[in-house]
């Protein structure tokens, strides 16, 4: 009678067991399964925009094209893996993240504290950076080099305010309502210099490529990261390496003067 009654509770004994034993585990040691994931199925899942040049947006061949979707292959090649592109909006690239739609978000993406507390981040990838452009034939390599030109500017905006400490007096700084009438106003010649942001600026030049329009000048700086879900330390990582491998080899730099016409420089880790 007790023989059967062992027997007849060992199975549930074994299974509670295992299960002690799996919560017992570090939520690290059970959540490291995307790296693994991906190189087995040698496909990775990337969240890019599609809406938000020179960044990502669909070219004349209805292919995602722009930096971040060159980062996204740039990181699938090194991981000898296939890269399935997910486009997503600014509302719902974090909860694809989490959802588990994508394994990273490549979509200049900032960092900051909030977004810290629910998922985690690589080292910076990209600038992001609000400038001065203008004309490829107008020389501007300085902020003094503003006097006496017209800059437009979106009323308000941070550009707007960080450009009113740096530019000389004699620099002629017109205020538009929002960023359509300052683009406007530069692609009709109503002024010489735009101070913008540089989504802002790519989409006017991608836009407008017979303008000639080239970055001068940043304003101010604040890099993209790549968002990867809590927990997962071993792609975290690995994605840290490639960034670091391109940094070094130059391919950041290359990247960056394709899309935003300047090099990245120094991106925090």
């Amino acid at each position: 009678m007790q023989r059967r009654l062992i027997a007849a509770i060992s199975p549930a004994f074994a299974l509670a067991f295992v299960l002690a034993a799996a919560s017992a585990l570090p939520l690290t040691a059970r959540a490291q399964g995307a790296l693994d994931d991906i190189l087995a199925k040698k496909v990775i899942q990337i969240a890019i925009p599609t809406d938000f040049p020179p960044y990502g947006f669909v070219g004349t061949d209805l292919q995602p094209r722009g930096l971040d979707i060159d980062m996204a292959n740039y990181i699938g090649a090194k991981l000898g893996v296939k890269v399935e592109l997910v486009p997503v909006s600014s509302a719902n690239r974090i909860p694809y993240l989490q959802t588990k739609k994508a394994h990273l978000v490549i979509s200049t993406l900032g960092k900051n504290a909030e977004r810290e507390k629910v998922i985690d981040f690589t080292a910076a990838y990209s600038p992001f950076y609000q400038a001065v452009f203008a004309a490829k034939a107008l020389p501007l390599k300085s902020f003094a080099d503003l006097a006496g030109k017209t800059v437009g500017v979106t009323r308000g905006a941070i550009e707007d305010m960080e450009l009113t400490k740096l530019a000389p007096a004699a620099a002629d700084i017109k205020r538009f309502e929002d960023n359509n009438a300052t683009v406007s106003a530069f692609v009709s010649g109503q002024v010489q210099v735009i101070a913008t942001g540089a989504s802002v600026a790519g989409n006017m030049m991608v836009r407008n490529p017979q303008l000639g329009t080239e970055f001068k000048l940043v304003i101010k700086q604040s890099p993209n990261f790549i968002g990867v879900n809590k927990g997962e330390d071993k792609l975290r990582a690995r994605v840290n390496e490639i960034i670091a491998a391109a940094k070094a080899a130059g391919e950041i730099d290359k990247m960056s003067q394709r899309w935003l016409g300047a090099p990245a420089g120094e991106l925090p880790n």
